[in-house]
Order: C-alpha cells, then structure tokens, then sequence
C-alpha cells in the first residue's frame, strides 16, 4: 500500500462502488442471455469505454514486464469466471440469495491475504467484520430457496465468491506496477478473451440477441464496471480484505433495489440486518482508516 497516501479519504469512493455494483444483479434479472454472454459482453464493452484513456497512457505498456503480464492474464481469468459463475448463480435463485453469499468474501479475502502476503488483523477488525457478516445473512438468509436450483445458485454464488478474491489477490500485487486504467484495460480485456474462448467451445450463440439484451450489455459494461474501476483503483491504498469488506454493502443495496424494481419483497429483519451491515462495514473502515494513519 502506498502508505504516503492514506490520508486520502476512500469512504466515498467505497460508496459510488458499492451503490454501482448493487445494480448488476438487477440487470442480470432483467436479461435473458446466457450468464457466459453477459458476463463476455460486459467485458468487450468495459474495454472499449476504456479505450480513450488508455490512449494517452498508452506508454505504460511499456512499464509492464513478462512477470506481470502473467499476473494479469491470471486477474482476467478469475475475472472471468467470477462473472460466469456469479451471473449463472443469478439465475437460478433471487438476488438476495445470490448476493447473500458475497458475505463470506472478506472472511476468504483475510485467509487468503494472511496465507499469500502475510496480512494480519486484530480482534476489533474481526468483530466488525463479524457483524456485518451477521447483518448480510439477516439480509438473505429468508430468501434462500430450498429447490435444486436454488442450491445449485447458492453453491455457483460462493465459487464466484473465491474467484473474486483470488482475482483482488492478484491485483492487490500487480496494480501497483501499472495506473489502475491500464490495469482494468488488461484485466478486462484478458476476461473478455477467456468468456469468448469459453462461448465459442461450447457453442453458445454470439448473436442474434434483441435491443433490449444489448441496452442491458452496455448498462453492465458502465454501471456496475464503475466499481471494479474505482476498487482497482483503490488496491493501490488498500489491501483486499478492505475492499471485500467494503462489498458487503452489495447484499443491502442489491435487495433494496431488488424490492424496488423486481417485486422482490422485504421483511423488517432484513431491514435490520441491513443495518448492522452497514454499522459494520461503518466501524471496520474506521478502523482501517485510523490503523493506516498511525502507520504513516
């Protein structure tokens, strides 16, 4: 992390993240192509938007040696496959069900940071987490669904959950070699290669898709991507576990639009657990904040 820089306020760009991210699990609702298609179209889309500024910052390619550029082919793979996976869990369960397993993402984010990069925590840091973890599964847990579907959507939400970690990991190392609009450009560019490779081998159709689905493939490729920019972004200032952390406030914000556009309905203690989410991510990014201030 770039110590030097903590001073720099993350609480708002954290919330523009979490509230672009909340609307994916409604777009994917609402469409009716293949999860590989949305998943490989938002991709194709998010790197051309990309595109103009990359221009100007076309010299850093340069920057970027062989051992990086396999650490970014690595980043696009479990990119790619956190899409498929999670775009394919969401249609087969609600979104709260879905979303509810991104829970677990900073509990595999802090294993994984504290197996690859040594990361450690404190016991504050751990109770935070664990209420937020409490609040997200108050959020979804009555929208579970008991069918075969339903369980097979849990289980595809949760691979996507390692994914995306595994995915945080890599660019919590690799971003720091290049800006974080190259970074996203090459991320998102090797995820686009793999879904098309994938689609093309197991023969799912490229085409032939209505004005709808591509409104719903352009809608994918800004909104939602608008995170994935800024968390990419922030790998720079601060470490996975904090983002996936951060995240936790996509279970609340996807139910809660889930309700508003999706007919997806609400009880009060899912309101409350929202709540606790949000006091949870709250204190554990005060947390952080605080613990990287003294450090500088």
């Amino acid at each position: 992390m770039k110590e030097g820089n903590t001073s720099k306020s993350i609480v708002l760009p954290l919330i523009i993240s979490i509230v672009a991210i909340s609307f994916a699990a409604i777009f994917v609702k609402w469409s009716s192509a293949p999860a590989t298609i949305l998943s490989m179209y938002r991709m194709i889309l998010a790197c051309l938007l990309l595109v103009p500024v990359v221009w100007f910052k076309r010299q850093e390619f340069q920057k970027i040696a062989r051992k990086e550029w396999l650490l970014l082919f690595f980043a696009g793979l479990f990119l790619a496959l956190h899409f498929a996976l999670w775009f394919g869990s969401l249609k087969l369960t609600t979104v709260a069900s879905s979303t509810i397993i991104l829970a677990l993402q900073p509990i595999v984010a802090l294993i994984g940071g504290a197996f690859l990069y040594k990361e450690r925590t404190t016991t504050a840091a751990l109770t935070t987490m664990g209420i937020a973890v409490v609040g997200a599964v108050m959020v979804g847990w009555g929208d579970f669904g008991l069918s075969k579907s339903a369980i097979i959507g849990d289980i595809l939400s949760f691979l996507s959950v390692i994914a995306v970690v595994g995915y945080l990991l890599i660019g919590q190392n690799a971003v720091k070699k290049v800006s974080h609009w190259i970074y996203s450009f090459c991320v998102f560019g090797f995820a686009a290669i793999a879904l098309v490779v994938y689609n093309i081998a197991t023969s799912v159709a490229m085409g032939g898709y209505d004005a709808k689905e591509w409104g719903i493939f352009v809608l994918l490729a800004i909104v939602p991507t608008i995170s994935h920019v800024i968390n990419n972004w922030l790998l720079n200032y601060v470490n996975a576990t904090t983002i996936s952390m951060s995240i936790l406030g996509e279970p609340v914000g996807a139910t809660i639009l889930a309700a508003i556009f999706l007919g997806e309905r609400l009880v009060g203690w899912q309101i409350v657990g929202g709540l606790l989410v949000l006091l949870g991510v709250f204190l554990f990014l005060s947390q952080q904040m605080n613990r990287y201030k003294k450090v500088k």
